[in-house]
């Protein structure tokens, strides 16, 4: 598994088109193969920080999406945002809890 995170500074009068914009990317890496999961974070402890969070099933998922989209979404989102850091993680060890399916 591969996590691409983006730490941004958001003003509070911004923080609702981030969220509409942050849905929007989701959207289009929905569609892209290897994706699992998208999620949007508040940082605690930390005035105006929010964390956009991917999940991938490797690192060329990633890479496929950022390469095919990134700059014609980063044109297309209207909230404005001040980043504060990329972080790309990749799994060593997962321990899941098993769900009941009904």
């Amino acid at each position: 598994m591969f996590i691409h995170a983006i730490l941004f500074k958001i003003n509070p009068k911004e923080v609702l088109i981030y969220r509409k914009d942050s849905k929007m990317w989701a959207r289009y890496a929905k569609k892209v193969k290897g994706f699992i999961a998208y999620f949007t974070m508040q940082r605690l402890g930390f005035k105006n920080q929010y964390v956009s969070i991917y999940q991938w099933k490797n690192k060329a998922s990633c890479e496929r999406f950022m390469n095919k989209l990134h700059d014609w979404l980063v044109a297309k989102s209207k909230a404005k945002v001040g980043v504060l850091g990329y972080y790309n993680l990749k799994s060593l060890d997962a321990i899941k809890i098993k769900t009941k399916k009904h």
